[in-house]
């Protein structure tokens, strides 16, 4: 019985995690290319671009597609 049980928690938070890190990683993802094409985008906050803009956009669109892939894989309990 208790047994059930925790194979049934760890099946939810399983699904909660996979959930997560695909939303999360989507948030990264659109931030690093909001970084990196916001001028073509038409977007102005007041400044020029950098070169700091292009190294935080490829740290956020690596960071999202690692989140993506973690929750692909689906590695939580082992």
């Amino acid at each position: 019985m208790i047994e059930e049980y925790e194979k049934q928690r760890r099946n939810q938070l399983s699904q909660m995690r996979t959930i997560t890190n695909y939303g999360m990683g989507v948030v990264f993802l659109c931030a690093g290319l909001l970084f990196l094409f916001y001028q073509q985008l038409g977007i102005d906050f007041g400044r020029t671009p950098s070169g700091l803009d292009i190294i935080i956009g490829i740290v956020f669109i690596l960071y999202g597609a690692w989140r993506i892939y973690r929750g692909y894989k689906k590695n939580y309990f082992k």
